[in-house]
């Protein structure tokens, strides 16, 4: 599916794996989130962090009347509070969603897939 935009201009068409790319992206970039997983871990045939050209597996974009509703699958480091995480994570996909797309945000839920513990020679 796409999601159109017209305007004055014309019409604009942008695909659900481009909107995904754009919420993993901001997903990534919280504090506490190791990456993305795949949704369907066991059929993909993938238990590693997906990298940032295949943030669409992680990823559902549901479009209902104009609104997005954003399914998330990461995976975060060991000892830190997930509540606090996922919450942050929300935000901001939803704040990155709605400025860059000019769209509104119905809902943006998380899946935690798995913990992972940091080794420090992994952190930058």
């Amino acid at each position: 599916m796409t999601l159109e935009i017209n305007n004055e201009f014309g019409s604009i068409d942008i695909s659900n794996d481009v909107i995904a790319i754009i919420a993993g992206g901001a997903a990534v970039e919280c504090y506490g989130i190791i990456g993305m997983a795949s949704k369907h871990q066991v059929r993909d045939n993938i238990a590693d962090i997906l990298r940032r050209d295949n943030y669409s597996k992680g990823v559902i974009v549901t479009q209902n009347d104009g609104t997005l509703d954003v399914d998330m699958y990461i995976i975060v480091a060991y000892g830190t509070k997930i509540s606090e995480i996922a919450s942050n994570v929300q935000s901001v996909v939803k704040y990155t969603l709605e400025k860059t797309l000019n769209l509104k945000v119905n809902s943006v839920n998380i899946y935690i897939q798995g913990v992972r513990v940091i080794k420090l020679d992994e952190e930058e």
